[in-house]
């Protein structure tokens, strides 16, 4: 006997065996024990939901000699005849190929007779939206008004393509995308059905694999038990089969990104194109990379997010350390972008092959975050000690952030570079006395601000810029900001919070800060000395008194 394909051999009998449609199920068996059965249906959803074996269940369930709870009997010998497709009551039609007038022409004739055997004549148009205009509109008044012994059930994926006439007259029911936790429980109860031994981790996997498709989840399972037949199928099995190989190509290839070799990049897409890849899923599955990496460099226990091996995480890991959020979501952005295009596109191998180059080229783009990535790679130059060359004429550089107050921007001098800048008198700084634990934790984020600000991340530096820190008491200094804009930005306690946590983990001192937004003429040179360096100075004791 030849072998069954398990989504064929599992396909639902009953409206029990309806896995994650339990809002339509329930909605159908009411109907058919209450006896307000309707005359036209339409189920729509994505693939593999049960949209087709829904509406055979509810073809033989109307037509039962002996119904349970709203369900088929299935010993009838009406049941025996639909299921085994010899039944002339029931009609499953493929809109994909039966498309045309005359196809619906042939229902409009058929429709007249009554059933030899049940109560109705049922039609189940399969993906409907691939009829024509002409198809449509001959249905439409024999969906309107049919013999009382005829039900339509019409399914398809894409709904926005039926005529609104159409869907007027239907029942409308939309069928979800099941969830990775159903998925599982069917896979596990079938597995110890067929006696087939596997791991829990690997049935989770491939339930996660099927994107909410009962049918895709049961075809990899299949594909999966097929490639080591007589083994325990574990979770490295299934790795082996569905995963181990994207993993290898999208690791070399962001790699390659973010080593800005886009020679490789171009090769290594061009090894994709030679073993016959679809460009578009392709894609898909790279966004989804980027998506893992991503969600391991801003999510709190992101790895009980993702599906994966051990050996696995790390290597996502190490990937997701060699980039920031925002270089993650601009090339998720660029990618997200290709996908749209690239679904209709002729040439889809050229527009990945730009997409990789912007990716590698940041300044091709003028978006926030390339600019953002650009002045990341500028800075790292400079503190390699790489002479960076200048910009071309009508671009300046940011001023760079400093601890004290300065701006490094060359146009405050009003000199070109290389010569003395012309400064202002300006009156002599204000003295101010601190107690010498202050005054080391002052020098201390002044000395290293710069540093400290690169590594809060590229989408918080900007608001940074210019900023002062100021003593602001006991373990305690305040971040003085020129913008309103970047001041509410800088000041949020999330912010504030995530700087004290950096500061602790990397200099072992507990600082608290807060911020304050700069008043208008106030002056930020103040010079701040210890009370024992002022004692020193003018060789007398000191007393500070406490302020009233």
């Amino acid at each position: 006997m030849s072998y069954t394909a398990l989504y064929r051999k599992w396909r639902p009998r009953t409206f029990g065996d309806v896995k994650g449609q339990d809002h339509i199920v329930t909605t159908l068996q009411n109907q058919i024990r209450s006896g307000r059965v309707g005359h036209a249906y339409l189920f729509c959803g994505t693939r593999g939901t049960g949209k087709t074996s829904v509406a055979k269940i509810f073809a033989r369930a109307v037509n039962c000699e002996n119904p349970v709870d709203g369900s088929p009997c299935g010993e009838c010998p009406v049941c025996r005849q639909i299921a085994s497709g010899t039944s002339l009551n029931v009609v499953e039609i493929d809109a994909a190929s039966n498309n045309g007038v005359e196809n619906i022409r042939e229902i409009r004739e058929q429709v007249q007779y009554p059933p030899t055997e049940g109560k109705y004549r049922v039609y189940i148009i399969d993906e409907v939206h691939m009829l024509s205009v002409g198809a449509f509109n001959a249905l439409l008044k024999t969906l309107e008004e049919p013999p009382s012994y005829v039900i339509f059930i019409l399914a398809t994926t894409e709904v926005h393509k039926i005529p609104i006439t159409v869907l007027s007259r239907c029942q409308r029911y939309d069928f979800r995308r099941i969830t990775v936790d159903t998925i599982t429980d069917r896979l596990r109860e079938l597995t110890e059905a067929e006696k087939m031994p596997v791991e829990e981790k690997a049935l989770r996997y491939v339930a996660k694999a099927g994107d909410g498709s009962m049918r895709d989840a049961l075809s990899l399972l299949d594909q999966c038990a097929a490639f080591h037949y007589g083994e325990t199928l574990t979770y490295e099995h299934v790795l082996d089969v569905l995963g181990a190989v994207d993993n290898s190509v999208f690791r070399e290839l962001f790699h390659a990104l973010m080593e800005g070799r886009t020679k490789d990049c171009i090769l290594k897409l061009e090894e994709m194109v030679i073993q016959g890849r679809e460009l578009s899923q392709f894609v898909s599955d790279f966004i989804w990379f980027l998506r893992n990496l991503l969600l391991l460099k801003t999510a709190d226990d992101a790895e009980d997010l993702l599906d994966m091996s051990e050996e696995n995480l790390t290597q996502m890991r190490e990937d997701a350390a060699l980039a920031d959020e925002n270089t993650l979501m601009r090339y998720i952005r660029v990618f997200s972008e290709l996908s749209n295009q690239i679904r209709f596109a002729a040439q889809k191998r050229v527009l990945i092959e730009l997409a990789l180059i912007k990716l590698t080229k940041p300044e091709m783009e003028q978006n926030l975050d390339s600019i953002l990535e650009r002045l990341a790679a500028l800075e790292e130059k400079v503190e390699n000690g790489i002479p960076v060359a200048s910009m071309p004429s009508g671009r300046s550089v940011p001023p760079a952030v400093s601890g004290n107050g300065t701006s490094y921007d060359g146009a405050a001098g009003g000199g070109m570079p290389g010569e003395p800048m012309q400064m202002p008198d300006r009156p002599e700084p204000k003295t101010v006395t601190l107690p010498k634990a202050q005054i080391e934790d002052l020098n201390l984020i002044r000395n290293e601000w710069g540093k400290i600000v690169r590594a809060m991340g590229m989408s918080i530096r900007p608001s940074f810029r210019e900023t002062v820190v100021e003593p602001a008491g006991d373990s305690c200094l305040c971040i003085v900001f020129n913008d309103s804009m970047n001041f509410s930005m800088g000041s949020r306690p999330v912010v504030l919070g995530d700087l004290e946590r950096y500061v602790e983990q990397t200099y072992g001192k507990t600082i608290y800060f807060k911020a304050r937004l700069r008043e208008n003429g106030e002056r930020l040179d103040n010079r701040y000395i210890s009370d024992e360096e002022l004692r020193e100075n003018i060789h007398m004791d000191i007393t500070i008194e406490d302020e009233p």
